[in-house]
């Protein structure tokens, strides 16, 4: 029996060595294939400080029905993220490519020094096409304090009556009070 060369040597390990390399790279590719896109995040900051905002309520669309009506896979994590925004320091935000891409809105909720509340609304339409940041007045008028943003992503919904609005799909909310 006449031992192996090395030219059959190196060939048995350069061969070892490809398989390897081949089997590392399958299980990676099906890892990545097989992950979650975690849900998307906004930025906001204030006076000095950022915090990252998680979705409040985050669907995604499964199918539509027979009837039109689209079917939602939802995921509540009811978290409203706080941020110290005091008069006269704008709250600024950070939207992710997800959101800046598709049709948003955003709830400004003002209080009154007599404890009524004011909403406002604002929408993707008032700002240019894919805006990224947005900045929101902290107090835009002597007697309002903003108190809390809510962004939305919305789609259109039809009810019963045949009425057209926007129902929220996905939310991020940020308390600023005080």
């Amino acid at each position: 029996m006449t031992k192996p060369g090395t030219r059959t040597i190196l060939a048995l390990a350069a061969t070892a060595v490809l398989v390897v390399v081949v089997a590392v790279a399958a299980v990676v590719a099906v890892a990545v294939r097989n992950a979650t896109e975690p849900d998307p995040e906004i930025t906001a900051y204030a006076h000095g400080t950022s915090v990252t905002v998680p979705p409040y309520r985050y669907c995604t669309v499964t199918q539509s029905d027979t009837d039109g009506q689209l079917g939602l896979d939802c995921r509540e994590g009811a978290t409203t993220v706080t941020l110290d925004t005091p008069a006269g320091y704008p709250l600024q935000l950070s939207l992710p490519r997800q959101i800046a891409d598709a049709p948003w809105v955003m709830v400004l909720e003002y209080s009154r020094p007599d404890g009524t509340v004011v909403q406002r609304l604002t929408s993707y339409r008032e700002y240019p096409d894919k805006t990224r940041a947005v900045t929101v007045p902290s107090h835009p008028e002597p007697d309002l304090r903003l108190s809390g943003v809510e962004v939305q992503l919305v789609v259109p919904v039809r009810d019963a009556t045949g009425a057209e609005s926007f129902a929220p799909y996905q939310a991020w909310s940020i308390s600023t009070a005080r």
